[in-house]
Parts: C-alpha cells; structure tokens; sequence
C-alpha cells in the first residue's frame, strides 16, 4: 500500500510492480440537480477526479445506485447514461454495478486507476516556494442552494454545471511530465480553505492565499449576499477556522465562497515556480476559469493565510 488513509488523500494507492499501481476510490451522493442526465454526469466526472488528483489515468468503474421504487425507471436511465457518457469520455470502461432500494435516489463510481509509482500524485508534498493554481471556479455549493430554492438564473445554473461536468483530466493532463510539480489534491466536501488546510497541514507547510485572485462564478457572490449558504459550509467553517487566518478585510460572501462545499470542483495543485507558467499555459483550453491563487511559505502559525 502506497497511499492509505494516513493522509487523507483523494484515493488508496496500491503497487503491482515497480511500473504499475492500482488507484482505487468510491463517491457517490444526493442528486444536486433536477435533471437526471445532467446528474449522473456530475456524480460521474465526481468520482472519476480522485484518480486524476492522484496523477492516474481511470480505467474501469462499477455504478451505485440507490434508487426509490416510487419513481420512474426511466430516470435512473438517464442518470446512468449521464454517467457512462462522462465514463466513455475519460476512456475508461463502465461494468454494471450494484443497486439497492432507497428513499432517495443516490448515484456515483467506484473507480480504479493506473499510474506510474513514481509520478504519484499526494496532497502531502508541497514545498516552500511553489505556486498554488486553482483549475476550476469556486462557488458551485452556494449555487447549487439557489438552484434547489428554484431562484438561481439561467446562467448560473448553465456555469455551475459546466464546471461540475467538466472532467479534472485537463487539470491532470497539465501537469503532465512537469517534475516540478509536487502535490495535488481536488476541491470537493471540505471547500478550498479545508483542502488547502489538509494539504498544507501534511506538508508542514503554510499556504498563503490572495483572495483576490480566487476564481469563483459571479453569481455565487450575488446568492451569498443572499444567504444561500449550503449547510457545509458552516460545518467547515467550524471544523477548520482554527487552522487558518482570514483577513478581516475579506468581505462576507468571499468568507462563505472559501468554505462552501464543492461538487466536482478543481485541482488544487502545488508547483514550483518557475514551472507553474507552463502549467497554466497547458490549461488555456479549459473550459471553465482558472487561476494562480498563491504561494508555499515555511510554516508560521497557522497551515493556511488568506488576505
């Protein structure tokens, strides 16, 4: 076992031989939109990023399921073709799964992956020096709230699903052969400051954030005025606010988009610096924003510093 739980890292890593290793990982939750197909896809691009955080390439994923008997079969169809379809994109191959009876339908993978020992990927290795890119925008929990109160617009909703829906195989791919790239993870339950917090706690290190160069969709901020705030975030808060400092020149909604909860979000990668402009040149096709969020200093204080 090359990756456990000790870290708590994106997937379990096992070694085969001295040129392969097994990724495996399993995610699955409540629908987060009203259209099945649509769904399926996130759940799917979902799971398949703990491979991609870990610098694998997926291969072979089975389906969860819990669905209720009072609904109509046809919209577990369209959620698993969601996810086949997202499957099928990441090139890798989907063989059945396991369903069970629920009140409320769940969907997701269980994921295997292939990688190289030695270009593993762990949350664990950042340096003082690097550079910290963000791949996609944050926000899509506060979004994800607006939606369910049926008052989130058009374009929010269209950009929330196009970042959920985006596979972090771009963000992979653009670290690809760059040595000196030295720690992923992505964004997902815990919000960027609670990942960062991990990442930066394993490394021994202190992440210094500038919050205005933080991506987010635009109208996150307009529905965090609003209070649109997903009940995670302030668990979040709760949990990691005693590990990092927050400027108190940070406005409100910002502090929410720091600790709102994502679904499928970006990778958050730690690279050093005079390699980290080839990363984000390696990212100009992506579909959704993306940006330099800071910097890896020697430990002070606190694992994480945003102002």
């Amino acid at each position: 076992m090359l990756v456990g739980i000790e870290s708590s890292d994106d997937a379990a890593v096992y070694k085969i031989n001295e040129d392969v290793a097994l990724i495996q990982t399993l995610d699955f939750f409540t629908p987060v939109v009203d259209d099945p197909y649509t769904f399926g896809q996130i759940a799917a691009a979902n799971a398949l990023s703990d491979v991609y955080a870990m610098g694998g390439e997926p291969f072979l994923a089975l389906n969860i399921v819990c669905f209720p008997d009072c609904l109509d079969p046809l919209i577990l169809s369209e959620i698993l073709r969601g996810g086949q379809d997202k499957v099928t994109e990441a090139g890798a191959v989907l063989a059945g799964g396991h369903s069970v009876s629920d009140d409320e339908p769940k969907y997701g993978l269980s994921v295997s992956g292939f990688v190289n020992p030695l270009r593993i990927m762990t949350n664990n290795r950042a340096k003082p020096g690097d550079v910290l890119i963000l791949t996609k925008p944050l926000g899509v929990g506060i979004i994800n709230t607006a939606i369910k109160a049926g008052i989130a617009s058009e374009t929010a909703s269209r950009e929330a699903i196009l970042s959920m829906t985006s596979l972090n195989r771009i963000g992979k791919e653009a670290t690809q052969d760059i040595n000196g790239v030295h720690s992923i993870t992505d964004i997902t339950g815990f919000g960027l400051l609670g990942h960062a917090i991990e990442m930066a706690e394993g490394s021994n290190v202190t992440f210094r954030i500038k919050s205005n160069d933080i991506p987010y969709i635009a109208s996150a901020e307009e529905y965090a005025n609003m209070g649109l705030i997903p009940a995670g975030a302030y668990k979040n808060r709760d949990f990691f606010i005693g590990r990092a400092f927050i400027s108190d020149q940070i406005p409100v909604f910002l502090r929410d988009i720091l600790f709102d909860p994502q679904t499928s979000g970006g990778l958050l990668i730690s690279v050093a610096k005079e390699d980290s402009q080839q990363v984000l040149d390696n990212l100009i096709n992506s579909p959704v924003a993306y940006a330099c969020i800071g910097e890896v200093e020697v430990f002070s204080e606190k694992y994480v510093i945003v102002e």
